[in-house]
């Protein structure tokens, strides 16, 4: 046993003493490395994330559709638009979209209408509304589509022939891993007959067996 006469151990004095300034900056500028080297994975983690988000609540919202469209057995409209408020305008590009019941009534400049399936516009559903920071972009073939009773995709009375819907989903500040970039940028196509899937359309995914390579487009 020691007593105040007795010196303490020199090992235990070593153990109170912490960190000399020297060891705390070679601490610090290791830490400050190892942050910079995984500030870019990170970054497009997060890229990666808002993209796949966005295409997730657009597959959501076109199922929705086409389940209301079975459902109620009647017409369906998916419409993207260019915000949720009273100034949108039906937009290809997106980045918002709304779900109504109607064969010709538009959302358009009237998208903060309540969900409401008595009043025109006969909203039944609307997209989470995009952040201006979100830097998911979306871009489709066309800024509508609708679902009949059967859950096929309707002309709307149109002459033409009814088409597939695609839609891409891409991050506004990364490149997609098919232009040589590191994002996974993602595809959601609906068919003629109402098939709706998602894929990535880098050429790395090919082969039939992979659950992220993207289908034929089937013709009418």
């Amino acid at each position: 046993m020691l007593n105040a006469a007795t010196p303490a151990p020199r090992g235990s004095q070593a153990a109170t003493q912490g960190f000399s300034l020297i060891e705390l900056l070679v601490g610090i500028t290791i830490l400050a490395i190892a942050l910079g080297m995984g500030a870019p994975a990170f970054a497009d983690w997060i890229r990666n994330a808002r993209v796949r988000s966005t295409a997730e609540a657009l597959q959501d919202g076109l199922y929705f559709a086409r389940s209301e469209a079975a459902r109620r057995n009647a017409i369906v409209r998916f419409q993207l638009t260019s915000t949720l408020d009273n100034g949108c305008a039906l937009n290809a590009d997106g980045p918002d979209w709304v779900v109504s019941q109607s064969v010709k009534d538009s959302p358009a400049g009237q998208c903060a209408a309540a969900v409401d399936d008595a009043t025109a516009p006969y909203l039944l559903k609307k997209s989470p509304e995009v952040s201006s920071n979100s830097h998911a972009t979306v871009a489709a073939n066309r800024s509508l589509l609708a679902f009949d009773g059967l859950g096929r995709l309707n002309s709307l009375g149109d002459t033409t022939d009814i088409t597939a819907f695609v839609v891409d989903v891409t991050s506004s500040d990364g490149t997609c891993v098919a232009d040589g970039g590191r994002v996974q940028c993602l595809r959601v196509i609906v068919q003629p007959a109402g098939q709706i899937s998602m894929c990535d359309p880098a050429p790395t995914h090919t082969s039939s067996d992979d659950p992220l390579t993207c289908p034929e487009i089937a013709e009418n």
